[in-house]
């Protein structure tokens, strides 16, 4: 069952996304959003995640992953729709990655290729890209991006007349420390 990271799975899920050979820059910030899945003997068997950008408008897609004898059923695609729905209710309008291998799987939910100049210019802040561009590994990654549907507002009265709509709370995010 997929539920959010806490700081008791960090090092697991730092493990496992080492071995899946993804980015395990700053999984403990608060602008990172993660979600893992155990297996019946407690190893992680699946995670996806998204930073959003500072400006709440962009998404950074990280993390998503499945362990190599569970693929082939779903799982990915699954996950993905997920962190893009997540990303979508944090007010996120537009999704992007990066990607190397996998721009097939990420054709399939909609995405098309950009650059990583405007993947950068759109999440400066955004760790992963602050990290490529320390290490020169920027203008060798593949970027992705797609827009992401606008929620819809919920069914029910609005407000009567006169009266002040609050803003929905922001959703909770987990914050590790190291």
């Amino acid at each position: 069952m997929l539920r959010p990271a806490t700081p008791a799975d960090l090092d697991d899920l730092a493990a496992f996304l080492r071995a899946a050979d993804l980015t395990v820059a700053a999984l403990a910030e608060p602008a990172v959003c993660l979600w893992l899945e155990r297996d019946d003997t407690g190893a992680v068997a699946a995670t996806t995640g998204f930073e959003l950008g500072a400006d709440g408008e962009h998404a950074l897609v990280r993390s998503v992953a499945v362990r190599p004898d569970l693929r082939g059923a779903g799982d990915g695609l699954r996950l993905a729709r997920f962190a893009l729905d997540r990303a979508a209710d944090a007010g996120a309008h537009e999704a992007w990655l990066f990607s190397r291998r996998s721009g097939g799987f990420w054709q399939k939910l909609g995405f098309g290729p950009t650059t990583t100049q405007a993947l950068a210019a759109a999440l400066p802040d955004a760790h992963q890209v602050a990290l490529f561009r320390s290490t020169g590994q920027l203008d060798r990654e593949v970027a992705w991006r797609r827009r992401l549907p606008v929620p819809e507002p919920l069914p029910g009265p609005g407000p009567g007349p006169g009266q002040k709509t609050e803003p929905a709370p922001g959703p909770v995010r987990a914050s590790f420390t190291a």
